[in-house]
């Protein structure tokens, strides 16, 4: 996250707050913050490797923004975003592999020549069209796969990789017809980890419970729900009404009978104010 701070401050060459809306201003802030005369030694030890955390962490909370409807927020933390294509960007130059300029070359080139309706003289009919349309570009950018699940990235999330590594494989027939089959998995999946449980092998336990949330993903897909979105509802829902128990008593103490009457008080309160 970024600090704001009223202190004075000079960036050398010095930037006029007139200049401060263009990117150059923030190539200069960068490239001043890697100068090995007069930088932050922190940024000076970065890597590409040492930053991307901090990558993924900017990108969930300009997601984090958006889902708050936060717009001051989404300002900021899209601004702390660029901040780490920037850093990436710095980087590459510094080691004299590529520039800011060939990161914004690859993306607009990128975007023309997979909106080929909009760029050239294709014709596409819906939405549904230009999807199917832009994956038969990069698999064709991409050239001969040895496996429909080439170029499913595998530092992404974990949620979101097993819905890409599902919808790539359903593309070639291996999937259920319907949700009765999914239900039928899940509740195989279930039986497995209660199985698991009684043999006290922690290793079985966390592989059948992966298999487990990995089923829970398929039903998702089938039932055209976003996993992630889904449970962050329920994070949402758990927090709003937890936070509702701890606000009409104490809990500290209270055993699980207790602490269960709560949680149903917590939940009828909440329905009773939806009405």
């Amino acid at each position: 996250m970024s600090t704001k701070s009223t202190k004075p401050f000079t960036v050398k060459p010095e930037l006029e707050p007139a200049d401060y809306g263009d990117i150059s201003a923030l190539l200069t802030v960068m490239r001043q913050l890697r100068n090995p005369d007069g930088g932050c030694p922190w940024d000076l030890e970065q890597d590409f490797k040492s930053i991307a955390a901090y990558t993924v962490e900017e990108a969930y909370e300009v997601a984090d923004a958006v889902e708050r409807g936060d717009i001051d927020a989404l300002v900021d933390e899209l601004g702390d975003l660029l901040l780490q294509v920037v850093f990436h960007a710095q980087i590459g130059a510094d080691n004299q592999q590529f520039e800011f300029a060939d990161v914004v070359r690859a993306i607009v080139d990128k975007m023309i020549r997979r909106h080929p309706h909009v760029f050239g003289d294709e014709d596409i009919a819906d939405a549904e069209a230009q999807t199917l349309a832009w994956e038969a570009i990069k698999a064709a950018e991409r050239g001969p796969a040895s496996s429909v699940l080439d170029g499913v990235a595998v530092g992404l999330p974990p949620m979101m990789r097993a819905a890409k590594l599902q919808k790539r494989a359903a593309r070639v027939g291996f999937d259920w017809p319907d949700t009765d089959g999914v239900i039928d998995k899940l509740r195989e999946e279930v039986d497995e980890v209660a199985e698991a449980l009684d043999e006290a092998d922690r290793n079985q336990q966390g592989e059948e419970l992966g298999d487990l949330l990995f089923t829970c993903v398929n039903l998702a897909r089938h039932l055209d729900v976003d996993p992630d979105q889904a449970l962050l509802s329920a994070n949402q829902k758990f927090e709003r009404r937890f936070r509702r128990m701890e606000a009409a008593a104490d809990l500290s103490g209270l055993d699980s009978d207790a602490l269960e009457a709560h949680w149903q008080a917590s939940k009828s309160g909440e329905r009773h104010d939806d009405s």
